[in-house]
């Protein structure tokens, strides 16, 4: 599916804007003739068949706009324009988007880098001034890169800062205790990062199209093997609770950080 708009500006290429990039060319969302990539230097990133140039002249010649640079950024845009500005600036809100680039048409996302291979989650929320085409714009965008929603408040993107942003950090902790695990059960540690990544990859892929993450725990506690004597005492201690405040201090992050 293509976007329903002839070419797009996307600001910032750093990881997450090369990302987002090398996804909608991926998935035939954008040619690469129709994706304007813009940046302070001008200088095109390595790997992307895309012109580049400042932000203010992609702005002045794209029909939308997509602002990937870092929060602490934002200020320096100096961009000014009434066409739509979708953005995925992390605590950076839709009052704060108008104020940054003058128009109303604006939408706040969260992505991630897994977008690149069209695995991101990238939810959204619009501003009052935003049209039923601005948000189709941002959900075929968004749809290109992954999954997304459109969320009913802008309070709950800073939720998925914590939750879908960070990929594959707060999953990645967990995959480094069991790695760590097996090592002091005396696993060499190649033989236990090769587990541990089997393990992540076969239980993301299972959870991706299957049942629910709680439906799929209860089918290894119903079961009463090994597995279950490891999630009864999973439930049993406060590792839940430990997670619900590392993920609750990301949000807190988010809702600052802009």
């Amino acid at each position: 599916m293509t976007l329903p708009i002839t070419t797009l500006a996307l600001i910032g290429t750093g990881m997450l804007g090369r990302e987002i990039a090398r996804g909608l060319i991926a998935s035939g969302a954008l040619p690469p003739e129709r994706l304007i990539l813009a940046n302070t230097s001008g200088t095109p990133p390595h790997g992307l068949p895309c012109r580049t140039t400042t932000p203010a002249q992609a702005a002045a010649e794209a029909d939308a706009l997509l602002l990937c640079v870092p929060p602490a950024a934002a200020p320096r845009l100096g961009i000014t324009t009434a066409k739509p500005v979708l953005s995925t600036m992390a605590g950076v809100t839709l009052a704060r988007l108008t104020e940054l680039t003058g128009s109303t048409r604006v939408i706040r996302a969260m992505s991630s880098p897994a977008a690149g291979d069209g695995l991101a989650f990238s939810p959204f929320t619009a501003a009052p001034g935003a049209t039923a085409d601005d948000r189709a714009l941002a959900s075929a965008l968004f749809s290109a890169l992954g999954t997304t929603a459109e969320l009913p408040s802008e309070a709950q993107i800073n939720v998925f800062t914590a939750i879908t942003g960070p990929v594959p950090g707060f999953v990645a902790f967990f995959a480094e205790a069991v790695q760590r695990y097996a090592e002091a059960e005396g696993i060499a540690p190649e033989t236990a990062l090769a587990a541990t990544r089997q393990l992540f990859l076969a239980a993301g892929q299972m959870m991706a199209s299957g049942p629910a993450p709680a439906e799929h725990v209860q089918e290894m506690v119903d079961y009463a093997g090994t597995t279950a004597a490891g999630l009864e005492a999973l439930r049993a201690s406060p590792v839940a609770e430990l997670i619900a405040q590392g993920l609750a201090a990301a949000t807190a992050r988010a809702r600052t950080i802009g």
